[in-house]
């Protein structure tokens, strides 16, 4: 069966870090693209970054670039979203994605507040 686990949310103060996990099971998490979107309510979710399984080049979206860092460790089938310099407006449920099969982690609420 496969499954995107993820863990590591919670509520941080402004310029705060946290890491997001999501444990991958069920295919060859190397080979393929991983990435983490975001949802508040009431918006689109959006793509925050991406990860090649092949090259291991990464992708961000504007908003986060320089601050968040998505990185793949292929032995725990694991990928990492640390965030840094942790805004309000990053406050946000966090979804680990595979996008060949279009499969989805639970989700996990970042909450950003002082």
């Amino acid at each position: 069966q496969v499954r995107l686990v993820e863990s590591g949310g919670g509520l941080v103060q402004p310029g705060g870090s946290l890491r997001l996990s999501c444990t991958a099971s069920g295919f060859t998490f190397s080979n393929y693209e991983m990435g983490y979107f975001r949802q508040t309510l009431g918006k689109e979710r959006e793509l925050v970054a991406s990860i090649r399984g092949t090259t291991g080049s990464t992708n961000y979206a504007d908003s986060v670039h320089g601050r968040f860092t998505i990185a793949r460790d292929k032995v725990k089938k694991t990928i990492y979203l640390q965030k840094d310099s942790l805004k309000l407006e990053d406050t946000a449920v966090y979804y680990c994605n595979w996008p060949a099969r279009n499969v989805w982690g639970q989700g996990t609420q970042v909450t950003v507040s002082s």
